[in-house]
């Protein structure tokens, strides 16, 4: 076990009498990091300009990043900088450009190469989300340096990520957080590399989404209160303890695709996702004519896997599933689009006269494909609209169309099953990416959590590629993705306490190869990300085991 005090840092704001010096072990550790070997360095100077490529709007906002993270002065190239003119080798340092280019030769779009020598500090990517994710590492590696003046080491640092898709998940629906948390957060996710941000937006216990046609919606965005410590049973529910505190909040479109656009710039795609046809009460509070008894169905303070689901029966349901979905649409620009799919109890469709007529029109012998017939029709709707169709791993269960992906959480075996079938697949398993458990063995020194234990040493050990499938099956595994399920998250701090360090293991899982990973070693790289963590403010556990 590991203990790192939680500080408060200041930034000195004077110049250091000789130059910083820092080298480019960071997190996640790049595939390739060569120093020149001569000593010498350039120096990185606070206010100097950093060049970006003439008429680039996305390399502008780099160059903008650059500002933020490096203290440079963006300035669009008007003509490519020159090398400088041949100088003695001397260990002085240099004073020389620092640029941002594209044009490095990679089919990995997020790829970038650092280079520090006599001609400067060139930033160069594949595309500009490799560009940023250089400024990112440069600015990791001088995270531990303070003052005007940073002194570089010559060297080349080059790196990709090993999956296409890194991504991480907050639940919004049983507890809400501001845009400003939300834009933090993002925040967060690009300083580790994560391209994807997966935003649970409805549930049992809130709505969130604002849905113009559907105005009544945002009814079911309040709730009066919450149970009282951890999840528990169906069977305490009669009447379960609950505070006095009101939970509310609700997402106006304007406010989503602002998020959305803070999110494009740091180059991350934002996957909504509206859970259906379980985990559908609160909708079905205000809309109970979609439940198959016709309610009431109070918004659940509760936790439990809940049996009021939408009817798969009655044609109105497809109609509200196709409303809201057409809008979250017109919001989000993600190819995914998530419908959920998981723990949808089917007890109330064997009773329900509507359900099982349709059962008999179609031909089904199981309830559960009825599940499948709204997939299915819900996967044409989103196909015509140029999207697809991602679930969780229930939605595996009774078929499911060619283009829908996959995400693995009950264990490895549901990503194995749909990789065998030829769908894509997002590795999620509660072993090792559920971030609501516990991170330390000792319970009763740490936040509520939902239960389980997950620690840092167990999530870096993640290998997203089962070793059982084939070659050709491997090429379906698109990556990996964290959870944090907010029961009991009741504030942004306690999200950032349960998130950090643990994201700084999973993205090493998500840009590393597996045999370029080590433990130990990541640990004493993890001492300069947890400085930054502390000078941005971030909340984080402090022992790791």
């Amino acid at each position: 076990m590991i203990t790192r005090c939680y500080m408060a840092f200041a930034a000195l704001s004077l110049s250091l009498a000789a130059p910083a010096q820092v080298d480019y072990q960071v997190v996640p550790l790049p595939q390739k990091i060569e120093l020149d070997g001569s000593g010498r360095t350039t120096l990185l100077i606070k206010g100097q300009t950093v060049e970006y490529p003439e008429g680039n709007a996305q390399m502008k906002r780099n160059a903008e990043f650059a500002q933020e993270f490096l203290g440079l002065k963006p300035q669009e190239a008007q003509t490519p900088i020159k090398a400088a003119g041949k100088r003695k080798q001397s260990r002085t340092p240099l004073r020389a450009p620092v640029s941002l280019t594209l044009g490095l030769q990679s089919e990995n779009p997020d790829a970038f190469v650092i280079t520090v020598g006599q001609q400067g500090v060139t930033i160069q990517g594949a595309s500009e989300s490799g560009v940023f994710h250089g400024i990112q590492t440069l600015r990791k590696s001088i995270a531990a340096e303070q003052g005007d003046t940073i002194a570089l080491p010559w060297a080349t640092v080059a790196s990709e990520p090993r999956f296409q898709y890194r991504g991480a998940m907050l639940d919004c629906a049983r507890h809400f957080f501001q845009v400003s948390f939300i834009k933090k957060f993002l925040d967060i996710l690009a300083l580790h590399g994560l391209n994807q941000f997966h935003w649970h937006l409805t549930d049992d216990q809130g709505w969130r989404p604002e849905i113009k046609a559907l105005p009544e919606l945002e009814k079911a965005s309040s709730r009066s209160c919450t149970v009282i410590g951890r999840n528990v049973g169906l069977h305490d529910m009669q009447n379960p303890i609950c505070d006095d505190t009101p939970v509310q909040g609700f997402y106006t479109q304007d406010e989503l695709r602002e998020v959305v656009a803070y999110a494009a710039e740091r180059y991350i795609n934002i996957i909504p996702e509206i859970d259906l046809p379980g985990h559908m009460v609160a909708a079905l509070s205000v809309y109970p004519e979609l439940g198959c008894t016709g309610g009431p169905y109070p918004i659940r303070p509760y936790y439990t896997i809940d049996p009021d689901v939408l009817c798969a029966g009655n044609p109105k349901t497809l109609e509200f599933i196709k409303t809201v979905l057409g809008e979250v649409c017109d919001v989000f620009p993600s190819k995914f689009i998530h419908i959920g799919g998981d723990e949808c109890p089917r007890v109330n469709w064997k009773a329900c006269q509507k359900c099982q007529a349709l059962m008999k029109q179609m031909g089904f012998q199981k309830e559960a494909q009825l599940q499948s017939y709204i997939n299915a029709e819900v996967g044409d709707f989103l196909s015509a609209r140029g999207r697809e169709l991602i679930g969780w791993d229930e939605i595996l269960e009774g078929g499911l169309s060619e283009n829908a992906t996959v995400m693995s959480w009950r264990g490895y075996e549901g990503g194995i099953a749909a990789a065998r079938q030829r769908h894509r697949v997002i590795m999620t398993p509660t072993s090792h990416c559920y971030f609501d458990y516990y991170q330390l063995g000792n319970q009763d020194t740490q936040p509520l959590a939902i239960g389980g234990y997950l620690p840092l040493s167990l999530v870096y050990k993640m290998e997203p590629v089962p070793g059982e499938l084939s070659e050709e099956e491997k090429k379906y595994i698109l990556g990996a993705q964290c959870n944090l399920w907010s029961e009991d998250m009741v504030s942004p701090d306690h999200v950032m306490y349960m998130l950090l360090p643990r994201l700084a293991a999973l993205s090493e899982v998500q840009w590393m190869q597996p045999a370029q990973k080590d433990f130990g070693q990541f640990t004493g790289r993890l001492d300069n990300l947890l400085r930054l963590y502390r000078r941005e403010g971030y909340k984080y556990c402090t022992t790791y085991e």
